[in-house]
């Protein structure tokens, strides 16, 4: 009788555990976005990239909700200023990387925009 409530209490372990990884995968968003960049142009944006390094979703989205054209969706009414969100959020951390000595992203805003 304890055998089998061992062997079901282990399946139920791994199912709910393949069915969180799973989940999580599936989550995850698109692996590249293309941001919205004004008159600039847009900004290839490496999505699956950040998230591997940087692993804490509200980063970023605690700024910008997580739905296509949300950037552009703040800007038209006015609640995001992208200048200087870009400049707190994506330059400092690219500028702080780079001053480690780690991998970065680009740390100008001509480096990131593309016509």
């Amino acid at each position: 009788m304890n055998r089998n409530i061992f062997v079901n209490t282990l399946v139920a372990a791994l199912v709910v555990s393949l069915f969180m990884t799973t989940a999580h995968a599936v989550n995850r968003g698109p692996g590249n976005i293309d941001i919205f960049g004004g008159k600039s142009g847009k900004v290839p944006f490496p999505h699956a990239q950040h998230q591997d390094r940087i692993k804490d979703c509200n980063v970023c989205h605690s700024v910008f909700p997580q739905e296509t054209g949300a950037i552009k969706k703040l800007k038209e009414k006015g609640t995001l200023k992208p200048k200087k969100v870009m400049n707190l959020q994506c330059i400092k951390c690219h500028k702080h990387e780079k001053t480690a000595g780690n991998p970065h992203g680009p740390v100008t805003c001509a480096t990131c925009h593309v016509k």
